[in-house]
């Protein structure tokens, strides 16, 4: 493997001067040098076409030795120093002080067609910034995150991408559900690759230990590689660089909810400075349509990071990031504009989005009353998300009201539960829908079409995932091929996975990994 090293961050950014791998306090350093476990005996499970071209790495080249060596931490790539960064972060609300890369560790930068990537291992053992923790991973998780990380990625949500999925030979001990019953699992590490892995932690750890200089040094680093277009004074940078980043987080956190995608530890350390889908733990996707639904255990009893609420968490965390940001601008007036205006931008966004998913093209008075008893109907019962929004496009203008009621009864959960006050609450709602699609000049074709581009066939189903991790678990991979093949094309009709087309099974309703997920990965 030939790769061009760049290592930007490591290189202009300040350093632990600490190199013993111990947990503690690491200050006036935005990362520490670290050198991953070796893995008894690494073995290559899978990798990702399309992000080994990203990087430039044959499709020959990533099944040698070599490359099974590098990505399981085996092998350093010569002329790099691994590392993990250091940050800190707000964890369901409340500080948590620093934090760090617990369990991944930076390769390298890489340069590929004019193009930065940062290579980085999840799972490859202890950093200064590890806690309590052991600093690995589980297959179970591991496979979580390479699927998910490419599913997002084809369905058109920003997100960090997953190059490969390696055995460790190695048994970690996890306790799945935290009740006091640790089990054995078999060790797995991933290659995550993103431009950056910096996040809104790398900013609140230095503000937060009053180092202004690093905190400059950080933030001027991230704007020279990452938003080169700003330009301006250091105060006005800084303030464009936070409404950048604003913009990105409130575009993604959009892309979830169109999508029924839970991320489910939505902390200031799990939010990237470039609107990425970043850390995927105990996420979800929404099977029936329910606002108030988090895949993470320990969020069960205050539901914090729930799929509604996704949004204002999101503006929370940017006023964290606003506050880490201040001592570098000293003028609250710009931060708190940008804060304010990020509601109403969302809503107006979010409204054009939901006009997408229903074939809407022009704006018109009532479509707000539309999308709020739309949002209401689906909560009347168990309604599929997916198969609810993908169905709607087939639906006919000159549709009566029963025969477009009928084309969705197939996401209905329990068809016995419609009573015919839920059923009337619906023929209302499609009176009012086909009423408003013959105010629209597009044809039931084009119209199909657009919204079978917004509305997935496929998403990566909580359940989906858990049985290719049960194959996996017995050696079997072929489940796990056929989903990364199948969401490479979540739009397609793909009649050849037709089976994947359909309700959560009764036996994935509570069950674990497939219903309730934890951070124990």
């Amino acid at each position: 493997m030939n790769l061009k090293i760049n290592n930007r961050f490591s290189t202009e950014l300040p350093a632990d001067t600490d190199e013993t791998n111990v947990t503690r306090q690491v200050n006036n350093a935005c990362f520490s040098y670290v050198t991953p476990k070796t893995p008894s005996k690494p073995q290559l499970i899978h990798f990702t076409e399309e992000v080994l071209d990203l990087i430039g790495i044959s499709k020959e080249e990533a099944k040698s030795t070599v490359f099974t060596n590098v990505f399981s931490g085996k092998e350093i790539l010569p002329n790099t120093r691994p590392y993990s960064m250091s940050y800190a972060g707000h964890q369901f609300g409340n500080w948590a002080g620093q934090l760090g890369d617990g369990r991944a560790i930076i390769l390298t930068e890489i340069e590929h067609n004019q193009q930065n990537y940062t290579l980085q291992l999840k799972g490859a053992g202890m950093t200064p910034y590890s806690r309590r923790a052991d600093g690995l991973a589980v297959l179970r998780s591991s496979i979580r995150e390479h699927l998910c990380s490419e599913a997002m990625f084809h369905l058109g949500v920003p997100t960090t991408r997953s190059l490969s999925l390696i055995l460790t030979g190695d048994q970690v001990l996890r306790d799945v559900m935290y009740d006091g019953h640790p089990e054995y699992e078999k060790g797995a590490i991933v290659c995550r690759v993103a431009p950056s892995f910096i996040r809104f932690g790398n900013f609140e750890l230095f503000s937060s230990q009053n180092d202004l200089k690093t905190l400059k040094l950080l933030a001027d680093f991230t704007i020279k590689y990452y938003f080169p277009e700003i330009k301006g004074t250091p105060k006005e940078s800084y303030i464009q660089f936070f409404n950048e980043v604003a913009n990105k987080t409130r575009e993604m956190v959009l892309q979830w909810q169109r999508v029924g995608f839970v991320h489910g530890v939505m902390n200031t350390d799990n939010m990237s400075i470039l609107g990425l889908t970043i850390d995927y733990g105990p996420y979800g996707w929404l099977e029936d349509y329910n606002p108030n639904w988090t895949p993470n255990t320990t969020d069960r009893e205050n539901r914090r990071y729930r799929f509604g609420n996704q949004p204002h968490i999101a503006l929370w965390n940017l006023y964290q990031l606003a506050n880490a940001l201040f001592p570098l601008i000293e003028e609250a007036a710009p931060l708190e504009t940008i804060l304010h205006d990020y509601q109403s931008l969302y809503e107006a966004d979010y409204a054009d989005m939901m006009r997408n998913k229903l074939g809407l093209v022009t704006q018109k008075e009532n479509d707000n009353q539309l999308l709020h008893i739309l949002t209401e109907n689906l909560q009347l019962t168990e309604t599929d998300m997916t198969i609810f929004f993908r169905k709607l496009s087939q639906i006919k203008k000159e549709e009566s009201v029963e025969n477009a009621f009928s084309v969705i009864t197939d996401s209905f959960y329990t068809t016995d539960a419609i009573t015919s006050q839920i059923k009337d609450s619906w023929l209302y709602w499609f009176t009012q829908y086909l009423n408003r699609l013959q105010q629209e000049d597009t044809t039931d074709a084009d119209r199909k079409l657009s919204m079978d581009k917004v509305n997935p066939k496929y998403v990566l189903r909580n359940y989906m995932a858990q049985v290719a991790i049960e194959a996996a678990e017995k050696e079997d991979y072929s489940i796990l091929e056929e989903l990364h093949v199948l969401l490479k094309n979540p739009y397609q009709e793909q009649e050849q996975f037709e089976k994947w087309f359909a309700k959560r099974p009764d036996w994935a309703r509570e069950k674990i990994g497939s219903s309730m997920l934890s951070c124990s990965s």
